[in-house]
């Protein structure tokens, strides 16, 4: 065999080599545009749940003034109960006064601590959605590292394990649209 056959028949080598990586290559390209994907859907679910979070916060803050409120009028009705007024009837009429406010906020209260309650389940809600975005983007990635591996070694097996952990990582973020 001639010199000139030989690098002739290693360039075609060459070239069926790369052609026989094109379908690797490609892979490696949808699995880095899923990764990106899931990425932002992961820190959008993230910063979702921080700004529930805030709702919940600020929600239970006017649960909490609404009750020193509450607390302070009883404290108010308290007073006026025990102390003698020069004046009885306006003494009634305050402490029917305060009465009237304390029974609005002990319902006011209620309906704030459900709100405070309902926001407080929403963001347990995103954390546990944006877990599963984590969880998805982890194994995509490791799924691109896994098939990169086989542009290196030339072996179809890593190629493979990667369109695995690729796949799990489609489903796995797939599933946190499920979490109810």
């Amino acid at each position: 065999m001639e010199v000139n056959e030989a690098r002739e028949l290693e360039e075609q080598q060459e070239k069926a080599l790369e052609n026989n990586l094109k379908p690797v290559s490609f892979t490696m390209a949808v699995l880095a545009v899923l990764v990106a994907i899931v990425t932002v859907m992961g820190h959008r679910t993230h910063t979702e749940a921080v700004l529930l979070q805030a709702k919940a916060s600020d929600q239970w803050n006017l649960y909490q003034a609404k009750k020193i409120r509450q607390a302070d009028t009883e404290l108010a009705t308290d007073l006026l109960s025990a102390v003698q007024l020069r004046d009885p009837e306006t003494a009634k009429k305050l402490a029917n006064g305060y009465n009237s406010h304390e029974q609005k906020w002990t319902e006011d209260l209620q309906q704030e601590q459900k709100e405070a309650q309902a926001l407080e389940a929403e963001v347990k809600l995103a954390e546990h959605r944006a877990d599963r975005f984590d969880l998805g983007e982890a194994l995509l990635e490791i799924g691109l590292v896994v098939s990169s591996i086989t542009l290196l070694t030339r072996l179809r097996t890593y190629w493979y394990l990667g369109i695995v952990f690729g796949a799990a990582g489609v489903m796995v973020a797939c599933l946190s649209f499920t979490v109810r």
